[in-house]
C-alpha cells in the first residue's frame, strides 16, 4: 500500500471537486442560480418528484436547515412547490413546477457541454472506472458512519 499516493487522493479529490463546482457554477451562472440553488433542483430532477426534504438533504449532503432556506429561496422563485402528506402533517414533499422543470432544462442546456469539456481527456472505460471507484468509497463513507467508526 503506497501511503504517499493515498494521502495525495484525497487533497486532489477535494481540491477537483472544488474547481468543479466552480467552473459548473460560472457557466450556470447564466441562469440566474449559483451552486447553492441549483443543486437542489437538479436532483430533484435526477431523482424524481415527491422527495421528502430530509431525503433531498440527504442525496445533496446539505443539513436539514440549510436546505429549508435554500427550498424557501426556490419557492419564492416559484421553481419548486412543498407539499403537506395527509399521513404526516410534518412531512413535507417537494415538487418541481412547470417553471421549475423549465430551469433545470436550462441548466442541462448548459451543464452538459461543460461537463463534456471537462471530460474530453477521457474515455469511457476510464470514465467507467472512476465511477466505481467512487462508488466504492462512498459505500465506505455510509458504512462508516452507519456503525460510528469515525
Amino acid at each position: 500500500m503506497n501511503t504517499k499516493l493515498r494521502r495525495e487522493f484525497g487533497f486532489r479529490l477535494v481540491g477537483l471537486s472544488r474547481r468543479w463546482r466552480q467552473h459548473v457554477d460560472e457557466g450556470v451562472a447564466a441562469v440566474g442560480l449559483s451552486d447553492a440553488t441549483w443543486s437542489p433542483l437538479f436532483h430533484l430532477h435526477r431523482i424524481g418528484d415527491g422527495l421528502t426534504q430530509k431525503e433531498l438533504a440527504a442525496h445533496i449532503g446539505l443539513d436539514g436547515s440549510s436546505l429549508v432556506r435554500l427550498l424557501d429561496i426556490l419557492e419564492r422563485q416559484g421553481l419548486v412547490e412543498r407539499r403537506t402528506e395527509a399521513e404526516d402533517r410534518r412531512a413535507r414533499r417537494l415538487y418541481l413546477t412547470p417553471a421549475g422543470k423549465e430551469r433545470v432544462s436550462a441548466i442541462l442546456e448548459r451543464l452538459l457541454p461543460l461537463e463534456d469539456e471537462m471530460l474530453q481527456d477521457l474515455d469511457d472505460a476510464e470514465i467507467a472506472v472512476l465511477l466505481g471507484a467512487f462508488e466504492r468509497i462512498e459505500a465506505r463513507i455510509r458504512a462508516t458512519h452507519e456503525t460510528g467508526e469515525h
